[in-house]
C-alpha cells in the first residue's frame, strides 16, 4: 500500500520545523556562506556521487575518493546512498510508467516530489540494481548507517560556530546559528532542489530528444542542481557523465569532475555518443518551453 508514514517521517518533518529556528538565531554573513556552501558542496556530493557515479557509474575513482565523495553526498540526508542509487535505476527502467515509483505524468505534484521518498513501499534498498557497488562493505554501512555523516555534520557546525564565537567574535556568529543556517535551512533547500528533478523536469521544459518518457531539458533546475536539469539530455544518454551536452547548457557538476580529472583522482569520464549532436528532434534556437501535462 502506498502510504506517507508520518512516525519514520518525523526527521525530515522536524527538519523542516527546524528552519524557522532563523527567527531566534537571527543571521550572519558567515553563517549565510556557510548555508550556500554547504548547499553546493553536497549538492555535488548527491548529482556527481550518488547519481553519476552510484546510479549511473559515468566515470570511474579510486576506493578512498569513491567513499570521501559518498560521504559527502550521505551528509544530505537523502536516505542511504546504495537506496538512492537503486530506486534511480529503477525509475531509469521505467520511466514514466505504472511502474515508475515517481512519476509526475502517472501521479501528482506532491507524490513526486517528496511523497514516494516518505513512504513504507520503498524503505527496502534494491540490491539487485545496484551489485557492483554493493559490494563495498563500506558502502553498505553508510547505506545503513545514513544519519551517521549528517549527524557528524551537525554536531561539527555547532561545535565550530561555538569557537568561533569565543575566537572570531568579530564574525557575529555562534554554534546555534551556524547548526541552524548550516545544517537545517541548507539540508531542507537540498531536499527540494534535489526533489524538483523527479517532480518538474518530467513537466516543465524543453525536450530535445525523442525519448520514450517524457523528460525535459530545464535551465533553471540545472542551476539548483549544477547540472541535473538537463533531463531531457540524460534519458537520452544516461550512461554520459556530462548532462550539459552543449557549452550553453551549465553544468557546474561536470566542471568539477572535469577538474578532479586533470589531477588524476576521477577518470574515464564518460562523453555524451556522437549521436546526441546528430539525433536532435529541434534545433537550440526553435526548442520550446511548455507545461507538457
Amino acid at each position: 500500500m502506498e502510504r506517507i508514514a508520518l512516525r519514520q517521517s518525523l526527521p525530515f518533518i522536524l527538519m523542516h520545523a527546524c528552519c524557522v529556528l532563523v527567527f531566534w538565531c537571527g543571521s550572519s554573513p558567515a553563517a549565510i556562506w556557510m548555508c550556500v556552501i554547504l548547499y553546493v558542496v553536497r549538492m555535488f556530493g548527491i548529482t556527481a556521487g550518488f547519481h553519476r557515479y552510484l546510479a549511473h557509474a559515468s566515470f570511474k575513482t579510486s576506493r578512498w575518493f569513491q567513499f570521501v565523495l559518498i560521504w559527502i553526498g550521505t551528509a544530505s540526508v537523502q536516505k542511504g546512498p546504495l537506496w538512492w542509487a537503486g530506486h534511480h535505476r529503477h525509475h531509469h527502467a521505467h520511466s514514466d510508467t505504472d511502474d515508475d515509483i515517481h512519476s509526475p505524468v502517472k501521479q501528482d505534484f506532491w507524490w513526486s516530489h517528496m511523497g514516494w521518498f516518505l513512504c513504507t513501499k520503498y524503505d527496502e534498498t534494491p540490491w539487485r540494481l545496484i551489485p557492483q557497488f554493493a559490494k563495498f562493505p563500506e558502502l553498505r554501512w553508510l547505506n545503513r548507517y545514513h544519519a551517521v555523516p549528517g549527524t557528524v555534520l551537525a554536531l561539527t557546525l555547532l561545535l565550530g560556530g561555538n569557537w568561533l564565537a569565543m575566537h572570531r567574535p568579530e564574525l557575529g556568529t555562534n554554534g546555534f546559528q551556524l547548526l541552524v543556517w548550516g545544517f537545517f535551512v541548507s539540508t531542507v533547500l537540498l531536499y527540494h532542489g534535489t526533489f524538483t528533478v523527479n517532480s518538474l523536469a518530467h513537466v516543465y521544459g524543453s525536450r530535445r530528444y525523442a525519448t520514450k518518457d517524457d523528460s525535459r531539458n530545464n535551465w533553471f533546475i540545472a542551476l539548483i542542481t549544477l547540472g541535473e536539469g538537463w533531463h531531457n539530455n540524460h534519458h537520452f544518454a544516461p550512461s554520459s557523465e556530462r548532462q550539459g551536452f552543449f557549452w550553453w547548457e551549465i553544468d557546474v557538476a561536470h566542471y568539477g569532475l572535469v577538474l578532479l580529472s586533470w589531477f588524476g583522482i576521477v577518470w574515464d569520464l564518460k562523453k555524451p555518443p556522437i549521436r546526441a549532436y546528430a539525433d536532435r528532434t529541434t534545433t537550440p534556437a526553435s526548442e520550446s518551453t511548455s507545461a507538457g501535462h
